[in-house]
């Protein structure tokens, strides 16, 4: 299980009603939590490790009994299994941008293995890690 790190503050505002301002980090979004701005700000966002053969990919259509069709940076369809590691933490929905491993032994197949929320996809596309 994995734990939350917010400390939460209570301000009071002129018209007397109490305010919970949140400081911290949220480790399950990987953002940065601020009182006075309305944007999340991201702390940290995990690259594809290309050593361990590690690709962007974008789901394309779910499949059923944890099997998503993906389309890879490298211009293949594969189809992806989620990893048991993460099958019951995340939602994976169709136009999410993923990272997959293709196995080794048969390459129109791949494992899922990381799931990027909106915040982190912007991030990278604003630093040009992605080319879309």
């Amino acid at each position: 299980m994995v734990a939350r790190v917010i400390s939460i503050h209570l301000q009071e505002k002129s018209a007397g009603s109490r305010v919970a301002a949140c400081h911290g980090v949220d480790e399950l979004t990987n953002t940065r939590g601020s009182q006075n701005s309305g944007s999340e700000e991201i702390v940290r966002v995990r690259l594809p490790k290309k050593r361990n053969r590690e690709l962007f990919g974008r789901a394309d259509l779910m499949l059923g009994a944890n099997h998503i069709r993906v389309r890879c940076e490298d211009g293949v369809t594969r189809m992806g299994r989620i990893k048991g590691k993460i099958k019951k933490r995340l939602w994976i929905r169709e136009g999410d941008l993923l990272i997959v491993v293709p196995w080794s032994f048969q390459d129109e197949k791949c494992d899922i293995v990381y799931r990027y929320i909106r915040p982190q996809v912007d991030w990278l596309k604003k630093h040009n890690y992605l080319s879309q």
